[in-house]
Protein backbone atom coordinates (compact mmCIF):
# COMPACT_ATOMS: atom_id res chain seq x y z
CA UNK A 1 0.00 0.00 0.00
CA UNK A 2 1.66 3.18 -1.22
CA UNK A 3 -0.75 5.71 0.31
CA UNK A 4 -0.51 6.73 3.98
CA UNK A 5 -3.09 4.82 6.02
CA UNK A 6 -4.70 6.12 9.20
CA UNK A 7 -6.42 3.41 11.24
CA UNK A 8 -9.03 3.61 13.95
CA UNK A 9 -8.39 0.99 16.68
CA UNK A 10 -11.58 -0.29 18.34
CA UNK A 11 -13.62 -2.26 15.84
CA UNK A 12 -11.03 -1.72 13.11
CA UNK A 13 -7.82 -3.31 14.42
CA UNK A 14 -8.99 -4.59 17.80
CA UNK A 15 -12.25 -6.30 18.71
CA UNK A 16 -13.16 -4.76 22.06
CA UNK A 17 -16.91 -5.33 21.78
CA UNK A 18 -17.01 -7.54 24.87
CA UNK A 19 -15.12 -5.00 26.97
CA UNK A 20 -17.16 -2.02 25.76
CA UNK A 21 -20.48 -3.77 26.34
CA UNK A 22 -19.46 -5.09 29.76
CA UNK A 23 -18.25 -1.69 30.97
CA UNK A 24 -21.15 0.44 29.75
CA UNK A 25 -23.73 -2.03 31.11
CA UNK A 26 -22.02 -2.08 34.50
CA UNK A 27 -21.78 1.70 34.80
CA UNK A 28 -25.29 2.32 33.47
CA UNK A 29 -26.70 -0.18 35.95
CA UNK A 30 -24.99 1.58 38.86
CA UNK A 31 -26.78 4.81 37.99
CA UNK A 32 -30.11 3.39 36.86
CA UNK A 33 -29.52 4.40 33.24
CA UNK A 34 -30.61 2.29 30.26
CA UNK A 35 -27.44 1.00 28.57
CA UNK A 36 -29.03 0.15 25.22
CA UNK A 37 -29.24 3.72 23.82
CA UNK A 38 -25.64 4.30 24.94
CA UNK A 39 -24.37 1.18 23.18
CA UNK A 40 -25.99 2.35 19.95
CA UNK A 41 -23.91 5.56 19.81
CA UNK A 42 -20.77 5.07 21.92
CA UNK A 43 -18.62 3.21 19.37
CA UNK A 44 -15.96 5.40 17.81
CA UNK A 45 -16.54 8.32 20.18
CA UNK A 46 -14.72 9.60 23.26
CA UNK A 47 -16.25 8.67 26.62
CA UNK A 48 -16.20 12.32 27.66
CA UNK A 49 -18.36 13.16 24.64
CA UNK A 50 -20.86 10.32 25.22
CA UNK A 51 -21.37 10.51 28.98
CA UNK A 52 -22.98 14.01 29.05
CA UNK A 53 -25.70 12.78 26.70
CA UNK A 54 -26.96 10.22 29.22
CA UNK A 55 -25.89 11.35 32.70
CA UNK A 56 -26.70 14.52 34.63
CA UNK A 57 -24.02 17.24 34.67
CA UNK A 58 -23.13 16.62 38.33
CA UNK A 59 -22.28 12.98 37.54
CA UNK A 60 -20.29 13.40 34.34
CA UNK A 61 -16.80 13.70 35.86
CA UNK A 62 -17.21 10.72 38.19
CA UNK A 63 -18.78 8.53 35.49
CA UNK A 64 -15.97 9.29 33.04
CA UNK A 65 -13.43 8.34 35.73
CA UNK A 66 -15.27 5.10 36.53
CA UNK A 67 -15.37 4.13 32.87
CA UNK A 68 -11.66 4.87 32.46
CA UNK A 69 -10.81 2.68 35.46
CA UNK A 70 -12.97 -0.19 34.21
CA UNK A 71 -11.55 0.08 30.69
CA UNK A 72 -8.02 -0.41 31.97
CA UNK A 73 -9.21 -3.24 34.23
CA UNK A 74 -10.76 -5.02 31.24
CA UNK A 75 -8.07 -4.12 28.68
CA UNK A 76 -7.36 -7.82 28.16
CA UNK A 77 -10.91 -8.54 26.94
CA UNK A 78 -9.83 -7.97 23.35
CA UNK A 79 -8.82 -9.89 20.26
CA UNK A 80 -7.24 -8.69 17.03
CA UNK A 81 -9.66 -8.09 14.17
CA UNK A 82 -9.13 -10.83 11.58
CA UNK A 83 -6.38 -9.75 9.20
CA UNK A 84 -5.16 -6.84 11.36
CA UNK A 85 -1.64 -8.16 12.01
CA UNK A 86 -0.94 -8.94 8.36
CA UNK A 87 -2.31 -5.57 7.22
CA UNK A 88 -0.10 -3.67 9.64
CA UNK A 89 2.93 -5.72 8.64
CA UNK A 90 2.31 -4.77 5.01
CA UNK A 91 2.49 -1.01 5.65
CA UNK A 92 5.79 0.85 5.82
CA UNK A 93 6.41 2.12 9.36
CA UNK A 94 6.44 5.80 8.38
CA UNK A 95 3.25 5.50 6.30
CA UNK A 96 0.67 4.55 8.92
CA UNK A 97 -0.80 5.85 12.15
CA UNK A 98 -3.68 5.21 14.53
CA UNK A 99 -6.34 7.71 15.52
CA UNK A 100 -8.49 6.60 18.42
CA UNK A 101 -11.25 7.98 20.62
CA UNK A 102 -9.76 6.13 23.62
CA UNK A 103 -7.00 7.22 25.95
CA UNK A 104 -3.40 6.52 25.02
CA UNK A 105 -2.91 4.22 28.04
CA UNK A 106 -6.02 2.17 27.27
CA UNK A 107 -5.49 1.89 23.53
CA UNK A 108 -1.83 0.97 23.94
CA UNK A 109 -2.90 -1.78 26.36
CA UNK A 110 -5.55 -3.02 23.92
CA UNK A 111 -3.15 -3.03 20.97
CA UNK A 112 -0.62 -4.99 23.01
CA UNK A 113 -3.34 -7.28 24.36
CA UNK A 114 -4.32 -8.08 20.79
CA UNK A 115 -0.68 -8.74 19.86
CA UNK A 116 -0.45 -5.81 17.44
CA UNK A 117 2.52 -3.51 16.95
CA UNK A 118 2.39 0.09 18.16
CA UNK A 119 2.92 2.79 15.53
CA UNK A 120 5.21 5.77 15.86
CA UNK A 121 2.31 8.18 15.24
CA UNK A 122 -0.43 7.50 17.78
CA UNK A 123 -3.20 10.08 18.19
CA UNK A 124 -5.45 9.39 21.18
CA UNK A 125 -8.30 11.16 22.94
CA UNK A 126 -5.71 12.87 25.14
CA UNK A 127 -4.22 14.61 22.12
CA UNK A 128 -7.29 16.41 20.77
CA UNK A 129 -9.79 18.93 22.05
CA UNK A 130 -12.60 17.63 19.84
CA UNK A 131 -13.33 13.97 19.23
CA UNK A 132 -14.83 12.18 16.25
CA UNK A 133 -16.85 13.04 14.16
CA UNK A 134 -14.64 16.16 14.26
CA UNK A 135 -11.61 15.73 11.95
CA UNK A 136 -9.01 17.06 14.42
CA UNK A 137 -7.50 13.65 15.18
CA UNK A 138 -7.03 12.68 11.55
CA UNK A 139 -5.63 16.06 10.60
CA UNK A 140 -3.15 15.80 13.47
CA UNK A 141 -2.06 12.29 12.49
CA UNK A 142 -1.49 13.32 8.87
CA UNK A 143 0.53 16.32 10.04
CA UNK A 144 2.69 14.14 12.29
CA UNK A 145 3.33 11.77 9.38
CA UNK A 146 4.34 14.79 7.31
CA UNK A 147 1.64 14.28 4.68
CA UNK A 148 -1.54 16.02 3.53
CA UNK A 149 -4.70 14.44 4.94
CA UNK A 150 -6.15 14.45 1.42
CA UNK A 151 -3.48 11.93 0.38
CA UNK A 152 -4.42 9.53 3.18
CA UNK A 153 -6.75 6.57 3.42
CA UNK A 154 -8.70 6.40 6.68
CA UNK A 155 -9.90 2.97 7.83
CA UNK A 156 -12.88 3.13 10.18
CA UNK A 157 -15.75 1.02 11.48
CA UNK A 158 -18.19 3.61 12.88
CA UNK A 159 -20.33 6.36 11.37
CA UNK A 160 -18.62 8.93 13.63
CA UNK A 161 -15.20 7.78 12.47
CA UNK A 162 -16.21 7.76 8.81
CA UNK A 163 -17.53 11.31 9.20
CA UNK A 164 -14.25 12.39 10.83
CA UNK A 165 -12.18 10.95 8.00
CA UNK A 166 -14.34 12.55 5.32
CA UNK A 167 -14.26 15.91 7.13
CA UNK A 168 -10.45 15.71 7.16
CA UNK A 169 -10.51 15.38 3.37
CA UNK A 170 -9.22 11.81 3.37
CA UNK A 171 -10.48 8.86 1.37
CA UNK A 172 -12.37 6.55 3.73
CA UNK A 173 -12.62 2.78 3.73
CA UNK A 174 -15.25 1.49 6.16
CA UNK A 175 -14.99 -1.94 7.73
CA UNK A 176 -18.43 -3.43 8.35
CA UNK A 177 -18.84 -5.42 11.53
CA UNK A 178 -19.43 -3.14 14.48
CA UNK A 179 -22.03 -1.35 12.36
CA UNK A 180 -24.14 -2.55 9.47
CA UNK A 181 -22.89 -1.65 5.97
CA UNK A 182 -25.95 0.54 5.33
CA UNK A 183 -24.89 2.87 8.17
CA UNK A 184 -21.47 3.39 6.57
CA UNK A 185 -22.53 4.49 3.10
CA UNK A 186 -20.83 7.89 3.34
CA UNK A 187 -17.48 6.07 3.13
CA UNK A 188 -15.82 5.83 -0.28
CA UNK A 189 -15.89 2.04 -0.08
CA UNK A 190 -17.16 -0.53 2.43
CA UNK A 191 -15.34 -3.83 3.00
CA UNK A 192 -16.30 -6.89 5.02
CA UNK A 193 -12.79 -8.01 5.96
CA UNK A 194 -9.41 -6.32 6.48
CA UNK A 195 -7.90 -8.76 4.01
CA UNK A 196 -9.80 -6.81 1.35
CA UNK A 197 -8.12 -3.52 2.29
CA UNK A 198 -5.14 -3.55 -0.09
CA UNK A 199 -7.37 -4.36 -3.06
CA UNK A 200 -9.89 -1.71 -2.01
CA UNK A 201 -7.19 0.95 -1.76
CA UNK A 202 -5.83 0.07 -5.20
CA UNK A 203 -9.33 0.51 -6.64
CA UNK A 204 -9.69 4.02 -5.25
CA UNK A 205 -8.93 7.08 -7.36
CA UNK A 206 -5.55 8.65 -6.54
Amino acid sequence: MDRPVLFDIDGTLVDSTQAVTTIWREVASRYGVDAEPILKVCHGRRDEDVVPEFFSPDLVASVVREIADLELLHADLVEPIHGAASVLNSVTEDRWAVVTSGSRALMTARMRGAGLKIPTVFVAADDVSQGKPHPEGYLLAASQLGVDAMSCVVVEDSPAGVAAGKAAGATVVALAGTHAPESLTTADVVIENLNELARAIKSLPA
